[in-house]
């Protein structure tokens, strides 16, 4: 995987020559090259930045600049985009474009990102965004088989909206993410957090992979993990829950699911109700039954929420 990060301070990003994601650049999985916007500036005083149109505080980064940065890094010729095809990229992310739009380049034949093939993988450009969706496991599964991934690191009052909006009518495929209700001075932390999401779920990028497999949010039905002890048995008068000790790891395995459910129950009962009916056993059943939820129907549901009483004893006969 190649991957791209754009910011006006790349030093930020030395960071990530350490730990596993420094060791995968010296095997060769994946490459990571920071660049300073700055670069692509002409100014004596290498701005990037104007005070907002219509008014306001703050300042938002330029599209001259971006552009032609952008255009440097995805091997994009400079480009004469017609109005309605930019209207067009705005009402897509609306659902509203009925797709006709015409985008004109300076060849007769369009190019596309990295002059590839036109059914060869695109680069996925990534711009952090607190207005944005949220960024979630999914996400990093779907992004960690991309061959090339280039982020955006906004600051100021942000980046200007025509930015996106211009490279998605280039055919780009364009990513906004948020990873929070909050705000940051930038958007370096932002894509190193979906940086590492991402690179540790590729192929031979964890010594172990077995270790990503029972994470939280992890696979179809997902839950979050259940807590985990070491060595010693007992420390400071805390005990490990003795099941984890007997040795029949069937036994393990269920108590992890219960208390996985559990937390998930108290923490995040959103992944609980996302979770299908069908596709749990007798024992999860009863213990969501236990913790005050109606499994009966496609989607797990409070009881309390159906005005049903909650069963602290539920049935043995659920299947």
């Amino acid at each position: 995987m190649k991957i791209d990060i754009v910011s006006v301070f790349p030093e930020y990003f030395e960071v990530l020559n350490l730990s596993l994601l420094g060791k995968a650049q010296a095997k060769g999985l994946v490459t990571v090259q920071a660049h300073n916007l700055r670069d692509w500036t002409h100014d004596v005083h290498h701005s990037v930045d104007d005070t907002p149109v219509g008014g306001g505080a703050g300042m938002v980064m330029k599209p001259e600049v971006w552009s032609e940065c952008l255009d440097d890094l995805l091997g994009l010729a400079p480009a004469t985009i017609a109005a309605d095809a930019v209207d067009c990229a705005a009402e897509h992310a609306c659902g509203t474009c009925d797709g006709e739009a015409s985008i004109s380049t300076d060849d007769t034949t369009a190019e596309v990102p990295d002059g590839t093939a036109a059914d060869s993988p695109r680069p996925v450009l990534i711009f952090p965004n607190p207005s944005a969706p949220l960024f979630t496991q999914q996400d990093a599964t779907e992004l960690s088989h991309a061959d090339h991934l280039l982020f955006g690191c906004g600051r100021y009052e942000g980046y200007d909206a025509r930015i996106p909006q211009y490279y998605r009518a280039q055919g780009v495929d364009v990513r906004e993410y948020s990873i929070g209700d909050y705000v940051l001075n930038g958007g370096e932390v932002a894509v190193s957090v979906m940086l590492e999401a991402i690179t540790r779920l590729m192929p031979g990028f964890m010594g172990n992979p077995a270790s990503i497999v029972e994470e939280s949010y992890t696979g179809g039905n997902a839950l979050l993990e259940h807590r985990q002890y070491t060595k010693p048995a007992e420390w400071r008068g805390l005990k490990v829950p003795d099941v984890l000790l007997s040795g029949d790891h069937g036994k393990v395995d269920r108590f992890r699911r219960d208390e996985a459910l559990s937390k998930t129950d108290e923490l995040r009962p959103d992944l609980i109700e996302a979770l299908d009916c069908t596709q749990l056993d007798k024992a999860d059943r009863k213990t969501l039954m236990s913790l005050g939820w109606e499994v009966s129907g496609p989607h797990p549901r409070k009881r309390e929420s159906l005005n049903l009483p909650t069963l602290t004893h539920p049935s043995p006969s659920v299947d």
